[in-house]
């Protein structure tokens, strides 16, 4: 098989990559093709588990889907996650390897490395008709590039044509794109094929003299003026909780307050983007205790580092604020590294969580975690031990977590005949290892049903709508609305592959 490769590479972080990378999987399935991700290197906190209880970048676990394929380790081979200031645990084809200082990644490892990705491109190329490939940051960091494994040197590695794309809505569009292809070398500029404008808003004409300029300036064609569209598809970088979506919404304006604490070192912040869909919900972050108030719900979210996390907590006057919450009768949830940090002691033995140091947690549920160094990274499926409802999740910790209170209830009774979780004795404080929780989004209902009925509000009666069927609606849409403003058969001239339109 003869594969095609198309890379998306960027100005900059954030501008949009893993979208556009998501939308062309979805248009290349849409039209027939065996497509697939791919992302050498990814530096994320959010991650993925594949079926056999493998963690990648979210991104690509997204990308996957939205291509109709089944995610696997070889579409993102090496996995950074940050765990504390310049030093990131490093996982290889899904498995922790080492943890590790951004020095001696990048002067020890990053070579080692290229057999790993390689290998996996070239499976990947044996399997599937296109891979697209997604960069990381800039391809044009100078003093980064001849270690860098992300960018050029896999469009190299998979012969991709690459398409440049550029955050318009930041400021600057055309500059950030003239500065990056002169930074470039002579063979990464040849690379690069077209460039697709994002994020844009306001009048497209007003853009046309620009765009002419560029073209001739560069001799590189613009493929697309991409409009701003909010959908919602996972994030996985941080940078994504500077959105709209999280900007603090005034506490009145909704019937119902769910706040998440922005903890430094926040994994997985994706669990609560179920609850941007409930009607009448209002979602904010909470960075410093001035913004707390008194939410109806408080999540704990995940973190890469829970010791560190509840540090911050305790510094910041958190933990005396959230047990004056809970006596209050705030409803409370902890998922992960929150979960862990709820309970009476956290013990780290073998020193799993920095430097060894044995903690005092919330006290808000009867349970205590020992840290070890087995990581567990796995699909769940389990039942509420309440009243038996079937929910799906997927577990990424170190660590034990164990109830020491007889009259407390476990959460869930797993598939595997494991429990998992906590549930305080009045059922207001729920503690579990179980990502993805919220996108149940019945049992989600239910939470903000009991909320409102709290309130004296009138339960929601409208359909639920399933988590799946909402991603397969988002990647729909996403990719009619990239398409649609793409000149589909420029890309695929550049990819040397026939258009379905001329078949």
């Amino acid at each position: 098989m003869t594969t095609k490769a198309l890379m998306i590479q960027g100005t900059a972080s954030d501008v949009g990559k893993s979208m556009i990378c998501t939308a062309f999987c979805r248009i290349f399935s849409d039209e027939g093709f065996k497509v697939v991700p791919f992302k050498s290197q990814n530096m994320a906190l959010n991650s993925f588990v594949t079926i056999d209880g493998g963690e990648i970048g979210r991104a690509q676990g997204v990308q996957a889907e939205a291509a109709r394929v089944i995610a696997t380790t070889d579409m993102n081979p090496i996995l950074l996650k940050p765990k504390q200031d310049m030093v990131s645990e490093v996982i290889v084809h899904g498995k922790h390897f080492l943890d590790m200082t951004a020095t001696s990644y990048r002067n020890d490892f990053v070579q080692e490395a290229m057999p790993i990705v390689e290998k996996s491109v070239r499976k990947l190329q044996d399997e599937y008709e296109i891979i697209v490939l997604e960069g990381a940051g800039s391809p044009a960091e100078i003093n980064l590039k001849d270690r860098d494994i992300a960018n050029m040197r896999m469009a190299h590695l998979a012969d991709a044509a690459v398409i440049l794309v550029a955050d318009i809505d930041r400021g600057g569009v055309f500059a950030s794109i003239i500065g990056t292809l002169t930074l470039l070398d002579e063979a990464e500029r040849k690379r690069v094929k077209g460039i697709i404008i994002n994020k844009f808003r306001g009048m497209r004409e007003l853009l046309d003299d620009g765009i002419e300029w560029l073209e001739k300036a560069t001799g590189i064609p613009v493929l697309a003026v991409v409009p701003y569209i909010e959908i919602n598809i996972e994030a996985e970088d941080s940078l994504a909780l500077s959105s709209l979506r999280f900007k603090k919404p005034k506490q009145q304006e909704f019937a119902i307050d769910v706040a998440m604490i922005r903890l430094p070192r926040i994994s997985n912040f994706t669990d609560v983007d179920p609850f941007f869909d409930e009607p009448e919900v209002g979602v904010r972050l909470v960075r410093s205790l001035s913004e707390l108030g008194t939410p109806d719900l408080l999540i704990l979210p995940g973190t890469k580092n829970t010791v560190d996390d509840l540090q911050w907590l305790r510094d910041e006057g958190f933990v005396e604020a959230i047990q004056k919450l809970r006596a209050k009768g705030t409803r409370i949830f902890g998922i992960c590294g929150g979960f862990q940090m709820l309970g009476d002691q956290l013990l780290d033995p073998e020193a799993v969580e920095g430097d060894g140091r044995n903690s005092e947690g919330l006290g808000l549920l009867p349970v205590t975690t020992v840290f070890n160094t087995s990581k567990k990274t796995k699909q769940m499926t389990g039942n509420l031990l309440s009243n038996g409802q079937e929910l799906t999740g997927f577990e990424i910790h170190l660590g034990q977590t164990e109830i020491h209170d007889s009259n407390t209830m476990a959460f869930l009774k797993l598939h595997d005949s494991r429990l998992d979780g906590a549930v305080s004795s009045d059922g207001r404080v729920i503690g579990t290892y179980f990502h993805g929780i919220f996108n149940n989004r019945e049992y989600t209902r239910e939470i903000v049903n009991a909320l409102r009925i709290e309130k004296g509000l009138p339960a929601i009666s409208e359909e639920v709508k399933t988590d799946a069927q909402r991603r397969e609606d988002a990647y729909q849409l996403l990719a009619e609305h990239v398409k649609k403003h793409t000149d589909m058969e420029k890309v695929y001239e550049i990819m040397k592959l026939t258009s379905p339109s001329t078949i």
